[in-house]
């Protein structure tokens, strides 16, 4: 059967022959040479578009926009981005997002049509939807909520707790965590569960329209019922406020009012109207800071966060992991008709137990799903996770060997020394099995950094920052995005270190510790 695939990208040759390979495959190939006219092309065949694939950019217009658009039109068309070595940042951000798979250029023309293949296939094996799409609007109950951790425990006993009361709910945590899964937990266990649960997100409202999105606009006559709003659709319910930290200034000081009166006044009018809604908001910002740095109003803040609860990443409760993979593979399973559920092979297990899951729950759903869809065995393997496999560092044979603990340090070690690695010091903290498994292959090569000369002075700091991102270089074999990722810092200040420390940046092994 021929399917139709968009390819959107603003170079001719590259259009060219990516329409000239997939139309090898027998498939129909539309083509488009900018977001826009990429969003005009799905607009037009709506029911038509079996694939997209979308060719990033970094800065405005990166090709975002275009996943947006789908995840409102079409949430079902697996969509694969392709971006530069120097734009894996931005591809991850587009996988956080929902796309199926990205390509790093320049690759082969069969890599990309192998690509589109996979993303057919699970395009055909269920149109209804991708994972992310399931069950919104579902009732949600704490025994939904995977809490094999001590974290997550205290997070329920904190959620079941809130239930009892009517006050305002702050969630914190990372994108990905499962914020608004917690949050309608809260609302089903209430006694408002028989009325509705409403969730906004600030971040993907634009400033100017967000005061008519929370509380009504009037129409053209001046009633007030041009645009209902947020808060009454949500009367004598819930209304989950997503990223709250995105919200501006000005709206956040009618959000105040509200939540001090009860009443709300729509934008642009004149009367205010009495609303019963309780609030459980949520944010991964650091919202003590925005309030120090005057982006977030000190008294909004201390209303809404009467009832905090902050929701581990799941790399800080790596004892759910195992616990999820398994449920994800169970449902997924039923979701694609399957004779008998997937099981996942202890290797797979182990695998994504040493992973550190940057989009959290969010993502690791992403690539269990994406492994029940592609798989041809009756177990999930590591084969079946490619991409987990690929950024782990330190995987120099079977996978099985690299899940040793850090040795402790010598005693002949000298202190202020940093053994293995350079994210393994004298803390206390557990790290993760995979870098605990590469720092130990480095310590046993007496690999070191020291803190003090030979005077037995402090190092300067820029010696031993010098010294650790060499070290990095060399630990994540010059991958750039996992060495800025590890150390903390941004890619572009990590290329500005490298300058300034006489390392070259196409070629950072070279000059690796």
């Amino acid at each position: 059967m021929t399917a139709h695939i968009l390819v959107i990208d603003d170079d001719p040759q590259e259009r060219r022959s990516l329409k000239a390979v997939i139309e090898s495959r027998g498939h129909a190939v539309h083509v488009a040479e900018n977001d826009q006219a990429g969003l005009e092309v799905l607009r037009k065949m709506r029911g038509e578009i079996d694939a997209v694939l979308l060719d990033l950019k970094s800065g405005e217009g990166n090709g975002l926009s275009v996943l947006s658009f789908l995840d409102r039109l079409r949430s079902d068309v697996p969509v694969i981005v392709q971006t530069a070595e120097s734009g894996t940042d931005l591809a991850v951000e587009a996988m956080r997002a929902g796309a199926f798979d990205f390509v790093v250029k320049p690759t082969s023309l069969e890599r990309i049509a192998t690509a589109v293949s996979n993303a057919l296939k699970l395009h055909e094996s269920d149109v209804s939807g991708r994972p992310l799409k399931r069950g919104r609007s579902a009732s949600v109950s704490f025994s939904d909520i995977t809490a094999a951790s001590a974290g997550m425990a205290r997070v329920l006993e904190l959620g079941r707790r809130a239930v009892q009361s009517h006050l305002p709910i702050m969630v914190e945590g990372e994108a990905g965590v499962g914020k608004e899964m917690l949050a309608r937990a809260i609302h089903s266990a209430s006694e408002r569960s028989g009325r509705p649960f409403v969730a906004v997100n600030c971040a993907a409202i634009p400033h100017a329209t967000i005061e008519a999105v929370l509380f009504g606009r009037p129409d053209q006559d001046g009633a007030d019922e041009g645009l209902i709003g947020k808060f009454k659709e949500a009367d004598g319910g819930t209304l989950f406020i997503e990223e709250i930290g995105d919200l501006p200034l000005h709206a956040q000081a009618k959000l105040l009012e509200a939540v001090q009166k009860g009443e709300i006044v729509a934008a642009g009018g004149r009367s205010p109207q009495k609303v019963d809604v309780r609030i459980i908001a949520s944010t991964s910002k650091d919202l003590i800071e925005e309030v120090k740095a005057s982006r977030f109003r000190e008294d909004l803040y201390y209303r809404l966060s009467v009832f905090p609860i902050t929701v581990p990443a799941l790399r800080r409760r790596k004892e759910d992991i195992v616990h999820l993979a398994r449920a994800f593979a169970e449902r997924f399973s039923a979701e694609q008709r399957l004779q008998r559920p997937l099981g996942i092979g202890s290797g797979a297990l182990a695998l994504l137990t040493a992973y550190d899951w940057p989009g959290n729950v969010r993502q690791l759903e992403n690539a269990v799903f994406r492994a029940v869809v592609l798989a041809e065995g009756g177990e999930l393997t590591e084969r079946d996770f490619p991409q987990v496999a690929a950024q782990l560092p330190g995987r120099g044979g079977p996978f099985a060997t690299s899940l040793t603990r850090t040795p402790p340090p010598a005693a002949s070690e000298p202190p202020g020394t940093i053994s293995g690695s350079p994210f393994v010091a004298e803390s206390g903290h557990a790290p993760s099995a995979a870098l605990s498994a590469a720092a130990a292959n480095v310590a046993a090569r007496a690999n070191v950094i020291v803190s003090t000369d030979e005077s037995g002075n402090v190092r300067k700091l820029a010696e031993v920052e010098e010294e650790l991102i060499r070290f990095a270089l060399k630990f994540y074999r010059g991958q750039m995005s996992q060495v800025a990722r590890k150390l903390g810092i941004g890619r572009s200040t990590l290329y500005r270190k490298l300058r300034d420390y006489g390392i070259d940046p196409d070629n950072p092994q070279k000059d690796a510790a």
